[in-house]
């Protein structure tokens, strides 16, 4: 299993926040609903969003997911930042849309297997 460090490096997002770059990453999901991500995303999975805000790390640290990949150019508001280093959530920033980080993140998992 890839650690969030090695798939941050190798889709050369922005890092917000890492505080455990070694935790594991499994898979991702992709989804801005966030009774959705629920009812779906998996534990060590990262989230592909545009939404920037504390609600997204309260359900990304429910989850147990690994990170938060922002996108299209969207920037994490300061006080999600706060709740997701709390958590040792990390948070990636991208100008790729949600479907281009989808298909990089897809094809980082495979390589790094």
């Amino acid at each position: 299993m890839a650690n969030i460090a090695k798939v941050a490096e190798a889709l050369g997002y922005t890092v917000v926040t890492m505080k455990d770059p070694e935790r594991n990453v499994s898979g991702g999901y992709t989804g801005d609903l966030l009774s959705d991500v629920m009812g779906h995303a998996e534990e060590d999975e990262l989230l592909i969003t545009i939404q920037g805000h504390k609600n997204t790390a309260a359900v990304a640290s429910l989850l147990s997911l690994t990170a938060i990949i922002l996108c299209n150019g969207r920037e994490a508001l300061q006080d999600m930042i706060e709740s997701a280093e709390m958590e040792g959530i990390a948070i990636l920033q991208t100008q790729e849309t949600q479907y281009q980080a989808s298909i990089r993140l897809d094809g980082v998992l495979k390589a790094l297997r």
